[in-house]
């Protein structure tokens, strides 16, 4: 049996925009596409890795939210991570914070209205 999720996409109303502030919080490099209207770009996927990977998704039925599902990235440095994420044009919703044996969390807003989370160890 695999995990229970095995793909992810945000909304983004600017794509560039939104490549843009992800690969310069994360570091990432992606690849676009388009397909069925709408335009992609996907974040690096490892399949050596554990977890999961997705895309960047703008089209007519991608709308950006701080209320829907929320999608936690692991990082190593989360304080490096929410300087840089104030440094692009995102913000802190929800700072550091312990959750004990299981480590941190914080949430931020990106630069296309959406709330994203950070886990780290």
């Amino acid at each position: 049996m695999k995990n229970p999720v095995g793909y992810f996409e945000i909304p983004v109303s600017d794509l560039d925009r939104a490549v843009s502030f992800y690969a310069k919080v994360f570091g990432y490099e992606f690849e676009r596409t388009t397909g069925d209207g709408n335009e992609m770009a996907w974040f690096p996927i490892r399949e050596d890795a554990q977890g999961i990977s997705g895309a960047l998704a703008k089209g007519e039925s991608y709308t950006p939210t701080t209320k829907g599902s929320l999608l936690y990235f692991n990082t190593d440095n989360m304080d490096d991570i929410l300087s840089k994420v104030s440094a692009n044009g995102g913000r802190t919703l929800y700072p550091k914070t312990s959750i004990g044996e299981l480590g941190w969390v914080a949430e931020f807003e990106d630069t296309e209205g959406n709330r994203v989370a950070l886990h780290s160890q």
